[in-house]
């Protein structure tokens, strides 16, 4: 269920918030652990990339999630600010 009343977080600030810096974990550490470019995931921490089904893979691996977790973190951000867009829209 989406959030009615705050915007769902970014996945990136999930990662960052819950699983990077608990683990005193570094984004050149887990982008290495991964075997991804630090660009890519810096991107996604910083809330400028989305995560990918590939990426998902890779962060289940890493922090024994799954890749639904990270996929519905993506989709419910996705559907929320989709839904504000199309609202404005309809409302100009």
């Amino acid at each position: 269920m989406l959030p009615k009343h705050r915007a769902p977080s970014h996945p990136g600030e999930v990662l960052r918030a819950e699983f990077l810096e608990p683990l005193g974990m570094t984004e050149t550490a887990a982008a290495e652990k991964m075997g991804m470019p630090l660009n890519r995931l810096s991107e996604i921490v910083n809330g400028k990339r989305g995560v990918s089904a590939d990426t998902a893979l890779k962060l289940s691996n890493l922090f024994n999630t799954t890749p639904q977790f990270w996929m519905n973190l993506q989709t419910n951000f996705d559907l929320y600010h989709a839904r504000k867009r199309q609202l404005a829209a309809s409302h100009a």
